[in-house]
């Protein structure tokens, strides 16, 4: 029996810099093998997938939180923001002063006042990144780089924004932009390692993880119940929702691991490889 299984990226395949275990590769690899298949299911663009995440394959990916999908090359569905969603975004984002980045499914785009935020987060965790990177035995470790590379916003076409993410020095803004923003947006904590309610993520409502699951399974004539759903953050929520063996990384908020309702073990410690292995899939 063919299973699929959908994998977030950022704290389930790679950790928050640049290390895979490799157990995760050959949890993958081997899954794949054996008949299954095996989907990205990011929040990234794919444009901004890491190449080392790249390099593993797979037979498709989800990305942009929902918004795109693809079977190997071919492009299942691609659902950009309309371009007043977008005005209103990066409206709200200035009145408030909030810094932020607008995705593209080829890029990310910052705002002005992003790139000094970052640099301060990163000087703090080089030390961790690279004593992990170290403990895997991966000799060719780099100092992190922030969790998105990006460009000016004034290069980003406006039309063809997907979501957006938000840092903001306020520890209530998640919260406060649901409520701002209203119920034509979903807003959810970022999945970047900075203070809770500090840093989200908003996209359009009916748009996510788990509307583009469902989406996926009905084009390949698959069953939820034969799907597989890995993740660590809350745009992994809707995910955990759909599929018929959701599973929480260790890593992830003890909320998420509740409504998972199975949990592996965290992103350095086997988590994907000890999933597949209690799931049959390798």
């Amino acid at each position: 029996m063919t299973r699929i299984a959908f994998l977030d990226v950022d704290g389930t395949i790679l950790e928050h810099g640049t290390a895979i275990a490799d157990s995760t590769i050959t949890a993958i690899r081997t899954a794949r093998e054996n008949g299954h298949l095996v989907y990205l299911c990011t929040g990234r663009a794919a444009g901004d997938i890491h190449r080392k995440v790249r390099d593993i394959g797979y037979d498709g990916a989800i990305t942009n939180g929902g918004a795109y999908a693809v079977r190997g090359d071919e492009l299942l569905f691609a659902e950009p923001m309309p371009r007043e969603d977008t005005d209103r975004l990066i409206s709200y984002f200035d009145s408030e002063d909030i810094d932020y980045f607008l995705q593209s499914n080829e890029a990310v785009y910052a705002s002005e006042g992003v790139g000094g935020m970052l640099d301060v987060y990163f000087a703090e965790r080089r030390k961790r990144h690279l004593e992990d990177a170290r403990r895997l035995g991966q000799t060719d470790a780099v100092e992190p780089k922030p969790i998105v590379t990006y460009r000016p916003i004034s290069e980003a076409d406006l039309d063809k924004i997907a979501k957006t993410t938000f840092i903001s020095k306020r520890s209530d803004s998640v919260d406060r932009a649901q409520t701002d923003l209203g119920e034509r947006f979903h807003v959810i904590p970022g999945s970047i390692p900075l203070p809770g309610g500090s840093n989200g993520e908003i996209g359009l409502a009916g748009t996510n993880k788990g509307t583009a699951i469902v989406r996926v399974l009905d084009i390949l004539g698959l069953d939820a119940a034969d799907a597989v759903g890995i993740g660590d953050s809350w745009n992994d929520a809707e995910m955990f929702d759909v599929v018929g063996s959701p599973v929480a990384m260790g890593n992830a908020d003890p909320a998420l691991k509740e409504r998972a309702g199975n949990v592996t073990t965290d992103v350095l410690d086997d988590g994907v490889w000890n999933a597949f292995v209690k799931l049959g899939l390798v």
